[in-house]
């Protein structure tokens, strides 16, 4: 049995003993801005980016994907919480480059456990009942960060429901060096202050 939930209490409990100031902390990000990146363990935006607690709201998902529900909170960020600028942050080397939709949905099929991938090949460890509706999901996988992220930024820009106030940057950040580097077409696009026009 893993003892990783104990591990997460204790460090809790000496993370809360010293929370101090930070109760007055508001919801509303103190330097007005979020990040939308992925949930590969390799990134961490807090030190990436240089943030404190406070600073800006982080959204991830897998891929650091403009999904439907990305795109929900981040009309929230801005109408209700104050944003005024996003940064869509892709990533090298994104283990959702390591397969396509069919191939999760495939998966998906025959087992709801976890699959492994052998020299490139993705198959389930075992066959213990799964379900069709992986092929009813988009998954948004196998996309290279450059193309993901120029999609990305111009279904924000021209969604109905995101204020041209909003300025939306594209970046992708190296695993190998750490380094963030800003894409100049996705930002461009998302610069744009005209529906429609990205």
């Amino acid at each position: 049995m893993s003892n990783i939930k104990h591990e997460i209490l204790q460090a809790n409990s000496a993370y809360a003993a010293s929370f101090g100031k930070k109760r007055e902390l508001p919801s509303r990000p103190v330097r007005n801005f979020l990040i939308l990146t992925c949930i590969d363990a390799r990134l961490d935006p807090a030190k990436f980016a240089g943030l404190a607690e406070g600073d800006a709201h982080v959204f991830r998902n897998a891929g650091g994907r403009a999904t439907d529900d990305a795109i929900r909170s981040l009309v929230i960020s801005h109408k209700m919480l104050g944003t005024r600028e996003w940064f869509v942050i892709q990533h090298t080397d994104c283990g959702m480059r390591s397969f396509d939709d069919a191939t999760i949905a495939r998966l998906l099929d025959t087992s709801l456990g976890m699959a492994t991938c052998v020299d490139g090949v993705w198959s389930n460890r075992d066959n213990a009942g799964g379900s069709a509706e992986g092929h009813a999901v988009t998954w948004y996988a196998g996309r290279e960060p450059r193309a993901a992220l120029l999609d990305d930024v111009r279904r924000i820009r021209n969604h109905p429901l995101v204020s041209p106030e909003v300025v939306v940057h594209g970046l992708v950040f190296d695993v190998a060096t750490g380094a963030l580097t800003e894409v100049e077409e996705a930002t461009a696009i998302g610069h744009a202050t005209v529906h429609g026009k990205a």
